[in-house]
């Protein structure tokens, strides 16, 4: 059993909006493998704003809320900033990945995404369901 995982945008999306019931199910199995499991700060910004859009006000804050009791968040520091900041600039990547990036690295665990914008950057481990 892993001892913490993070979890990007890319497994919530799938995780309230998949029409694959296998997928789903496998990803609550995921979610039941993990001893710690972790979510940036930024990505509870981008689940928000993807729920408000598809969903409405009321949905969005229910499926953040869910997220943050079940989830340990964590939030961007001073050394992530710097860190994110570098990472943007080498691997011309969206500002909220390259902040998902520097926690993952700062945490030391795996990051759960099939995202191609992390597997370029070195120290980064990427799992996602096969």
């Amino acid at each position: 059993m892993p001892e913490k995982r993070l979890y990007d945008t890319r497994f919530f999306v799938e995780y309230f909006f998949s029409e694959d019931t296998e997928l789903v199910k496998k990803l609550k199995q995921e979610l039941r493998s993990v001893k710690e499991r972790l979510v940036s700060a930024l990505t509870i910004h981008e689940i928000y704003r993807i729920n408000l859009k598809r969903e409405g006000r009321d949905v969005a804050l229910l499926r953040s809320k869910a997220v943050h009791s079940d989830f340990t968040v964590v939030d961007v520091n001073y050394e992530m900033a710097i860190v994110s900041a570098d990472l943007r600039g080498r691997h011309q990547i969206p500002m909220a990945d390259s902040v998902i990036a520097a926690t993952a690295l700062s945490c030391e665990c795996q990051l759960f995404s099939d995202d191609p914008h992390f597997t370029q950057i070195d120290g980064i481990r990427t799992i996602w369901i096969k």
